[in-house]
């Protein structure tokens, strides 16, 4: 071990006297290490080779060229820490949204249903004559009118009034339940609802217009229980809606005993009305008397000879329905 440390220090000598530039320097210390040398084997010459120098350079910073001023970094935006609240958010206010236009209609039926939602299947709530205000405030799609209060009435059968804006109307005149116009169906002996107003609105347009039919028709209605609607379309299919032959000539509008041909033994009466009259005794003794209580039952007996009699005169009734309830 002594050796081989001593090899390594000799070599050492010998390499830092060949980079020195004083020989004297290399005598000296080659002298003073001979004794310790002479038991170590001779080493190779050693080679004439310089010994590179090495320097720790730090290069500066390259200068900006000339006339031009180094602008100072710019230091990052640091993201602003919000302090944390225990206080819940506010929630946001939303403004007031505007009233919506209200329009004033006025019905134009003699009875108009005013229904739950906008169509004929919702349930009725309520009936409104002809006449009545009502405060519109959105019209659908499919034509139905939707009202201020509650309810949807049919736009067909109201006309808008010409008004910017509605203060609340007026309480509606409305019928309860009972007394309002009722479908009719094929029983004769039935109430049928209908009043003065709503048979002229029936007989409109028509040559019975304007001969005081009305009251004769509810007036064998309350005595005898024959429905209205019945007496009205039994008078416009005989008398071809008031302008036969026999009701011009006999104010006969059922033809009552008429033969036919010059029809000498049919009725012949002072008025119209006395004919609606003499109907209803006449149906309420040969027929309803006598178990005939239906459309097609009497048909049977009053015109055997036209088999869709009774087909005719329920198309008349529910045609006729239409024109004072919706």
């Amino acid at each position: 071990m002594v050796k081989r440390l001593s090899h390594w220090l000799l070599s050492l000598i010998v390499l830092l006297a060949a980079a020195l530039p004083s020989a004297g320097l290399y005598a000296g210390i080659l002298h003073g290490s001979r004794a310790q040398a002479a038991s170590v084997p001779a080493l190779p010459e050693p080679r004439n080779t310089a010994i590179p120098k090495f320097s720790l350079l730090i290069q500066p910073p390259a200068a900006p060229p000339v006339g031009e001023t180094p602008l100072p970094a710019t230091p990052k935006p640091v993201p602003a820490v919000r302090a944390a609240s225990s206080a819940p958010p506010k929630p946001a206010v939303r403004p007031p949204a505007p009233e919506s236009a209200v329009s004033r209609y006025e019905t134009t039926a003699y009875f108009l249903n005013v229904r739950s939602g906008p169509g004929s299947d919702y349930s009725i709530l309520r009936t409104v004559e002809k006449g009545t205000q009502l405060a519109v405030t959105e019209k659908t799609d499919n034509g139905w009118l939707k009202l201020q209060n509650e309810g949807y009435v049919h736009g067909a059968y109201a006309r808008p009034v010409s008004v910017k804006q509605v203060s609340p109307p007026e309480p509606e005149a409305a019928f309860p339940p009972g007394d309002q116009p009722v479908k009719p169906t094929s029983a004769v002996h039935s109430d049928s609802g209908l009043d003065e107003d709503g048979i002229k609105e029936i007989l409109k347009g028509t040559a019975l217009e304007g001969h005081g039919l009305e009251s004769a028709i509810l007036e064998i209605e309350e005595d005898f229980g024959i429905n209205a609607f019945f007496t009205i379309a039994v008078m416009k299919l005989e008398s071809g809606n008031g302008t036969s032959r026999l009701a011009k000539s006999k104010n006969n509008l059922f033809g009552l005993n008429a033969t036919g041909g010059s029809n000498r033994n049919a009725y012949e009466f002072d008025s119209k009305a006395d004919s609606v009259r003499k109907f209803g005794q006449i149906i309420a003794r040969n027929y309803i008397g006598k178990g005939y209580t239906t459309v097609e039952k009497v048909a049977r007996k009053y015109c055997p000879a036209n088999s869709k009699w009774s087909k005719l005169v329920k198309s008349i009734m529910n045609s006729d329905v239409k024109k004072v309830i919706v």
